[in-house]
């Protein structure tokens, strides 16, 4: 094990013109995952569709650590092109092949080429925790304030409907 990188995930090739996950510069927190498809025929992904794309590869993520498979942000702000279970997991014991569901939420079809670079994982660790049943939870300033409770004031302005 190398010590710049002291987890050590195992890579199986299974499709032949696979690309190796890599990260592409310095600073970057992702290994890029690219498409590999088969037959070499792009695959078409109309407006709104979804499509899982082969990535060639199997992994071994050691336990304690999971694999999470996030949008790449130039093909979601460029084109609309994004995951539908942003992000995804890859668990420690899943030993199928890599692939990655896109969705295009873009208004042209999105053509998707092998070796084309569609997602991108991060290897993170799992904590895993012990659930307790109680009859009461302790009290703190935002209650049981849901969806959007913590951020800015919206005002009438902004929406056309009276404050709450």
């Amino acid at each position: 094990m190398s010590d710049e990188f002291p987890v050590r995930v195992e890579v199986m090739p299974l499709r032949a013109g696979y690309t190796m996950p890599a990260y592409h510069s310095e600073g970057a927190a992702g290994l890029d995952l690219a498409a590999c498809i088969d037959d070499g025929v792009p695959i078409k992904l109309p407006p709104s569709d979804i499509a899982i794309i082969p990535c060639g590869f199997a992994l071994a993520i050691p336990q304690g650590y999971e694999g999470q498979v996030r949008p790449r942000s130039g093909l979601a702000t460029r084109h609309g092109i994004t995951l539908p279970n942003s992000p995804g997991t890859i668990d420690c014991d899943y030993r199928g092949e890599a692939c990655v569901p896109l969705i295009n939420l873009g208004k042209n079809t999105f053509i998707i080429e092998h070796g084309m670079r569609i997602a991108q994982l991060i290897i993170a660790p799992v904590t895993h925790v012990s659930l307790v049943v109680v009859e009461s939870l302790s009290a703190t300033k935002r209650g049981a304030g849901g969806f959007g409770s913590t951020g800015l004031q919206v005002t009438q302005a902004s929406t056309g409907q009276a404050p709450r």
